[in-house]
């Protein structure tokens, strides 16, 4: 409570001297305090008046506090309850909370802790109000746990639906950690070819010489280490879809050997003297500028527009930040169940502070970082603390420094400016031409 808005409180006690020592007391803290020595008389106030908080002693002849207690909650379920009495006890403790009071001490008591409880009832209270509910509101999760809220992401999967009908490769574009695998798993799940196997291979994670066996299979005899007949993966992907993640860092060899394959529609095992018809569905994605290594001679011309039929730019997670609150939602869910932690959700300051973050990470870090805060919190509402994000002036954080860390040209900097311009002027492009200093036509060019 602010000193413009104090907090009203009603005593309720049986013995006069101990209302008008504690509103005398909570006055002079600057709280609006008033009494009862009647229960019946404070159950009467408390439903034609709003106090922030009710403190009631347990013993009184009229009504036990536990009674009144639940008389209140029946008028009104929400109203903070804190009980005294000066016959405390551990198991009166637990009675009184379980009937649902937020605190318990006992007499004699220092006024001192007193303060300090209302002061924890008070600001808990006001915690809780602030906690974002969002699975009241949340969207529906996409089959594969994607989040889509924001017009960006909205977009992609559009897509990816209409192509998902198709038998047509799909090459997957954006930043690590926004989801690239997630969406190959909808693009899956949403076509004909659900009901046959999601196989997956990380380019980047398997050694250079054991990726055309991975791929294309072995024959026992083939290569010293090849004890046993072993089927590729698009062959044991058939009927299904093969997900080839990081395809940027596919060697040259097995590059040519795949457009092979994609354009026969059969494979050979190494050592085999045959062919075997392939039926998998090929998606393929990249963190990478593949345009970058075509230009550097590092991947085959003739793959890259065999892949590049259908291509779906998934966009990071600083251009859909209307998904970062349903993300949060769905992540603190699947973070709880993991760890078996129930958290009730994010204080609003908590939520200013993960919208503010830049999350060159993606939804990965996102994920990471609510891993982490419900991991260790010490209670069951996420505060700010509770993200170790840098701080606002750190250099990671603007613009420039994300692009020094991430090596980006002076071209791609000038085209993430303008985004970023036009989503501060709420997508209007003449506003944003005119903050920039320029026409709509160079703002145009500039985009493209």
């Amino acid at each position: 409570m602010t000193a413009a808005t104090p907090a009203r409180i009603l005593i309720v006690d049986d013995d006069r001297g101990v209302v008008d020592f504690l509103c005398e007391m909570l006055v002079k803290r600057g709280y609006l305090a008033q009494g009862e020595t009647s229960p019946h008389s404070a159950l009467a106030r408390v439903g034609r008046e709003d106090f922030n908080l009710v403190i009631a002693d347990v013993e009184m002849p009229e009504l036990r506090g536990l009674d009144l207690l639940k008389e209140i909650h029946a008028v009104k379920p929400q109203q903070l309850v804190m009980l005294i009495t000066a016959f405390g006890s551990i198991d009166l403790a637990v009675e009184s909370v379980r009937a649902g009071a937020c605190d318990f001490i006992t007499k004699p008591f220092k006024i001192g802790v007193v303060y300090l409880a209302i002061e924890r009832a008070l600001r808990e209270r006001k915690m809780l109000r602030e906690i974002t509910r969002l699975r009241v509101t949340r969207p529906e999760i996409e089959p594969a746990g994607l989040v889509a809220c924001s017009p960006a992401m909205k977009a992609a999967i559009d897509i990816a639906r209409r192509a998902a009908m198709t038998s047509t490769t799909v090459l997957l574009t954006g930043e690590t950690g926004t989801g690239k695998s997630a969406l190959a798993r909808l693009i899956h799940q949403s076509g004909p070819r659900k009901v046959g196997p999601f196989t997956e291979l990380n380019c980047a994670a398997i050694p250079t010489s054991l990726v055309e066996s991975e791929l294309f299979g072995v024959r026992k005899g083939a290569f010293t280490d090849a004890r046993e007949n072993r089927d590729g993966l698009l062959v044991s992907a058939r009927g299904g879809t093969l997900f080839l993640d990081e395809i940027g860092e596919l060697p040259t060899e097995a590059q040519a050997k795949l457009l092979q394959v994609l354009e026969s529609g059969r494979v050979r095992a190494l050592g085999a003297s045959h062919e075997e018809i392939i039926d998998a569905r090929l998606i393929a994605a990249t963190n990478q500028q593949l345009e970058d290594r075509l230009r550097e001679g590092r991947f085959r011309p003739d793959l890259y527009y065999r892949l590049n039929v259908i291509r779906i730019d998934v966009p990071p997670l600083r251009e859909r930040r209307d998904d970062i609150l349903p993300l949060v939602d769905l992540l603190l869910q699947r973070a709880g169940d993991k760890l078996g932690r129930q958290v009730v959700g994010v204080s609003a300051a908590a939520l200013r502070k993960l919208m503010s973050h830049p999350w060159p990470g993606n939804v990965r870090e996102l994920s990471n970082m609510i891993e982490r805060a419900v991991a260790l919190a010490e209670h069951d509402t996420l505060l700010p603390e509770d993200f170790d994000l840098p701080s606002p002036t750190s250099t990671g954080d603007d613009l420039l420094g994300i692009a020094a860390g991430k090596e980006l040209s002076l071209e791609q900097v000038e085209q993430e400016y303008v985004r970023r311009m036009i989503e501060a002027k709420g997508g209007n492009k003449a506003a944003a031409a005119r903050a920039l200093g320029i026409n709509r036509r160079k703002l145009y060019r500039k985009l493209s």
